[in-house]
């Protein structure tokens, strides 16, 4: 996917849209990925302190074959802003890099940030703590999800730049 965009270009274009179909997500995010911009269709995961979904997602395909050829995804994951719990670190970033996911964000807590910086994958979170999760393979996925109160669906598409994160109901780049 072409990562020539803003999102404030995004926006300014978008501005006069009450529709509901372009959001913008709440300025909380962190950037903790080795790459800084970048955009894809959205598969999500709701868990709770318990990453056995996120892991699921990011050892499967992070891309989609389309007529424009093959097309990096983002995973969105409610995990409810939690602080006390790490839903991702390196070794799931790790995984996400290898299998072609664009980048992740996170409504939670990440860890292993030095492995993070470095991954070829764009990250996104509230904040860094070194506890991990419990595994007891609770959650749901690709369900619309409510991200600091704004809603994300699977398949929607998310856009992530220094500046901040949107989300359309269609491409917009």
């Amino acid at each position: 996917m072409n990562v020539d965009f803003s999102t404030c270009d995004l926006c300014d274009a978008q501005k006069a849209d009450f529709s509901g179909i372009f959001r913008v997500l709440a300025p909380v995010f962190r950037d903790f990925g080795g790459v800084k911009k970048f955009c894809g269709p959205v598969e999500t995961v709701k868990c709770f302190e318990d990453n056995s979904l996120v892991k699921a997602a990011v050892d499967s395909p992070g891309w989609l074959e389309t007529s424009a050829g093959r097309v990096a995804k983002v995973l969105v994951v409610d995990g409810g802003g939690s602080l006390r719990k790490a839903l991702l670190g390196g070794n799931l970033v790790a995984a996400a890099s290898r299998n072609g996911w664009a980048g992740m964000v996170v409504d939670g807590c990440v860890r292993d940030l030095e492995e993070l910086g470095k991954a070829n994958v764009g990250i996104r979170a509230l904040a860094s703590i070194p506890m991990p999760t419990d595994k007891r393979n609770e959650g749901q996925s690709q369900i619309p999800v409510q991200i600091q109160g704004t809603w994300v669906r699977p398949g929607e598409w998310l856009y992530a730049d220094a500046d901040g994160i949107v989300v359309s109901a269609n491409p917009l780049s």
